[in-house]
């Protein structure tokens, strides 16, 4: 075995000086925070009252006070630091990086054998035993400074001294510190010279911070218009002044008043003249007006709520808008009750609605009113859209003609009301016409009225207008035969289905509100058999209307409506009402508590379709509108046959599984309908075999989607509406939608299928727009053929459609049954579960990145 010296002993030792020097930096660090960290901390603190400028505004004898406190503060905290500093010595600076190893390696190294010394077995075991302690200490580590003084500072008084002194940096200035003397008796002698203060403060309303003067120097200075500009002028009275530009004052104060405050109004200068002086070149930042525009015209919901979308911006943020609606007296067609002037009445002025948190400067929004009970509801008004910013200037659109909207009757004896209210509310001089309109009407009170108490209610009101006419009619008078009118109008339209109505209402309410509130099961329960009941109720109301409106319709010619429309929707609720039962079961609340939304907005609209069920032979339009709902279906069921081919090309054999259990519902294959041109491939892809799930067939997939490209050319040739701007509208959006299918086809022929999905994508897009396009056109030419207080379209459109407004047969708004129809036992279930899938799929990096960027893609659209 080796011998080991002292001299190795000093060796190893040596080897340790860097970690045992360090060790010591450390010793001396704790000892220099622990004695100092009271002086530091009353240095911050009187620092930081200085800079803020404390001393400016407190009294003088305070200020002194405060100083004489500081200052023994300062003598004491000092003194403890004389008192508590201890230079660290090596020995101890030894014993500590000692302490951290195990062993104490150091110390053995430095100790000597005093036992057993010239016993050569003893000797060498004591050599052995250094040898490792001298390896331990080569491996020895600096011991880190224990800097906590949280056991002497147990309020923190060290960190909030940090604070105030890092608030004065921010806010504060070094150059107040100076302003201690001059408080001394002829202390400002000893200043080197007058000083100045000056702030630059912005209008609230822009955002902007205010300006320190002092930090700005000579040249230009860029402030909002309106901007206050204070200046503070300390010293000997002239020997600072002021001359400016900027403010257009006429009644300008001394140029050497110590206080100036004045407002930005134009370009200009600002100059201070004297010691430490500066001048600046004003450039005012001008407040842009305000903009606002009416994005289209305003839709209407079933029972007479407007929307009226519009969007406004500005440079600072909008303060606040209005719509103003004014009679557009010119476009009125003056019969009946509108032949006479009307009388004048104000204009019709509602707020704008305004983003509640976010940012005003650049918004869309929607003004959402009804003005069903107004006396301009139904007739052509000019609306106006104001908007105000924070600077007062206020921008308004020009005149915008439109149709005010308003609640429409689809109750003959209702809108006869309806209408002789308008004609009350036009001018009173009516009232006279209005009795006699009204007794006719009512002659044969059993042959309109389906409850004698409305009959009585409709001859109170013609007894009061008949007296009104007599003896004069008050403003109050008018206004509550208005009312009564009204109410009964309701009443006439609705009959016993208000009822029904309200008690449904009521059961969707409660059972809304207990699933927000964590109802218990058998509550929900509960509450859900009386949803039952009232949707029961609700319907045979519902189809007690519809005879009614068979009736009518038989009376002047018309085909009955389909009854089958209502039976399917009485399934139809019936499985939702189940669906919203099952969810709530299994605890999935925040889905049932969608669907049950939506079951009120199915119940909201129930009525409106009921009132334009009509008959007739199929439109062209209405041709048009099939097509294209066909060639949709066609178009997403070659999007999905494309997808799966993309899936098999990058996993073969993985999805031949998910293909054919696909291949029922995508809607492009197995179809035994198909358009002309397409009747062989309709017919080759009904034989659901494996072929059709080749993944080699991209040629097939390609000459289908020709074939279907053909069709829509065909389509565009027999679509209606040439020269109007919906029927212009349409072709624009089948024109993007052929060209984008012959995209496709390319895209297919070069084996690109992620290419051709997001080409097919886009034709989709295009023909849903077309068909909206065409949906709007048909709908004005209806307005405009039928025009008036609860006219009814005479189309098929109405024959294909349930009371609830959906096409029958479940197919979705676009005309294609989608998987989320009423009849799908788990749409939304399903829905969420290919969510989840694709999302998980993107996520394995094993995929191609090509397969993941697509999938990435089909997140970010859905």
């Amino acid at each position: 075995m080796a011998s080991f010296s002292r001299q190795d002993a000093s060796h190893s030792l040596k080897t340790v000086r860097w970690p045992l020097r360090l060790t010591w930096l450390g010793m001396v660090a704790e000892a220099l925070v622990q004695s100092l960290w009271p002086l530091l901390t009353v240095c911050l603190l009187v620092l930081a009252a200085l800079m803020l400028g404390l001393q400016d505004a407190i009294s003088v004898e305070l200020v002194w006070a405060l100083a004489v406190a500081a200052g023994l503060g300062l003598l004491g905290t000092l003194g403890y630091a004389f008192k508590r500093f201890r230079l660290p010595s090596r020995t101890a600076a030894i014993a500590r990086l000692d302490a951290s190893m195990s062993g104490r390696p150091l110390q053995a190294l430095l100790d000597t054998q005093t036992i057993g010394a010239q016993d050569a077995a003893s000797a060498a075991v004591w050599r052995a035993h250094q040898t490792r302690m001298a390896e331990r200490a080569a491996a020895a580590e600096p011991v880190p400074a224990d800097l906590r003084v949280s056991d002497r500072d147990p309020y923190a008084l060290r960190y909030i001294a940090v604070l105030v002194f890092g608030i004065a940096l921010l806010f504060g200035s070094i150059w107040r510190v100076g302003s201690v003397a001059e408080m001394t008796p002829g202390g400002g002698g000893l200043a080197s010279g007058p000083v100045w203060e000056g702030w630059a403060e912005s209008p609230r309303y822009t955002g902007r911070p205010t300006i320190y003067l002092n930090d700005i120097p000579d040249g230009r200075l860029q402030v909002p218009v309106g901007s206050l500009i204070t200046l503070r002028l300390y010293g000997e009275i002239g020997a600072l002044t002021l001359s400016e530009t900027v403010s257009g004052r006429t009644d300008v104060p001394p140029a050497s008043d110590p206080a100036q405050d004045f407002t930005v109004v134009q370009n200009g200068t600002v100059t201070i003249s004297g010691p430490g002086g500066r001048s600046w070149q004003v450039e005012v930042i001008a407040d842009a007006p305000p903009e606002i525009a009416v994005l289209e015209d305003p839709s209407a919901s079933a029972f007479g709520e407007m929307t009226l979308p519009f969007e406004a911006r500005d440079d600072y943020g909008v303060e606040a808008g209005e719509a103003r609606f004014s009679l557009d007296l010119a476009s009125v067609t003056r019969q009946h009750g509108l032949t006479i002037a009307p009388e004048t009445r104000p204009d019709l002025v509602v707020p704008l609605p305004t983003p509640i948190a976010g940012n005003r400067r650049d918004f869309e929004e929607n003004l959402i009113e009804d003005f069903s009970e107004h006396p301009w509801a139904n007739l052509p008004v000019q609306v106006r859209l104001s908007a105000l910013d924070g600077a007062e200037q206020e921008y308004e659109t020009e005149p915008r003609a439109m149709v005010l909207p308003g609640r429409r009757f689809f109750d003959p004896v209702a809108a006869a009301v309806i209408e002789q209210r308008r004609d009350l509310l036009w001018s009173r001089a009516n009232s006279g016409r209005i009795s006699q309109i009204l007794r006719a009407t009512a002659y044969v009170p059993e042959d309109l009225f389906r409850k004698e108490v409305d009959a009585l209610r409709l001859r109170k009101v013609i007894r009061q207008l008949e007296t009104f006419a007599t003896y004069g009619l008050t403003d109050e008078m008018q206004d509550d035969l208005a009312t009564e009118m009204w109410d009964l109008a309701i009443i006439l339209e609705e009959g016993d289905l208000a009822d029904a109505a309200e008690r449904l209402r009521r059961a969707q309410e409660r059972l809304n509100e207990a699933i927000e509130n964590g109802a218990s099961d058998e509550e929900i329960a509960e509450l859900m058999r009386e949803l039952r009941r009232a949707t029961e109720d609700y319907l045979q109301q519902m189809m007690r209307q519809a005879e009614r409106q068979q009736q009518q319709n038989d009376e002047n010619n018309f085909e009955a409506p389909n009854q089958d429309s209502m039976m399917m929707t009485q399934d139809d609720l019936q499985r939702m009402m189940d669906r919203i039962q099952e969810l709530m079961e299994q605890g999935r609340m925040a889905e049932a508590q969608q669907a049950l939304q939506e079951l009120q907005q199915l119940m909201e609209n129930m009525q409106m379709a009921q009132g334009q069920q009509g008959q007739g032979s199929q439109s062209p339009g209405e041709q048009a509108m099939e097509g294209l709902s066909e060639t949709l279906r066609e178009q997403q069921g070659l999007s999905d046959q494309a997808f799966r081919d993309l899936q098999e090309q990058f996993n073969p054999g993985a999805q031949a599984g998910e293909s054919q259990d696909n291949e029922g519902r995508n809607g492009g294959q197995g179809r035994g309908q198909s358009h002309e041109g397409q009747s062989g491939q309709g017919e080759a892809e009904g034989d659901g075999s494996a072929e059709g799930q080749n993944p080699g067939s991209e040629g097939s997939i390609a000459d289908r989607q020709r074939a279907l490209r053909d069709e829509l050319r065909r389509q565009q040739g027999n679509l209606p509406g040439a020269g109007t701007p919906g029927g212009d509208a349409a072709r624009d959006a089948l024109d993007r939608a052929g060209r984008a299918m012959d995209d496709a086809e390319e895209a297919l022929r070069n084996d690109d299928l992620a290419g051709a999905i997001d080409d097919q994508g886009q034709a989709m897009e295009a023909l849903r727009e077309g068909m909206r396009a065409l949906g709007e056109m048909m709908a004005e030419q209806q307005q405009n053929q039928q025009p008036g207080q609860g006219s009814q379209p005479s189309d098929r459109q109405a024959e294909n459609r349930d009371p609830l407004g959906r096409e029958s047969g479940n197919t979705g708004p676009d005309g294609d049954t989608g998987p989320l129809a009423l009849n799908d036992e788990d749409a939304y279930g399903r829905a969420r579960e290919l969510l989840d899938e694709i999302r998980r799929r993107s996520g394995e990096t094993a995929r191609p990145e090509e397969e993941r960027n697509y999938l990435k893609r089909l997140l970010d659209r859905f």
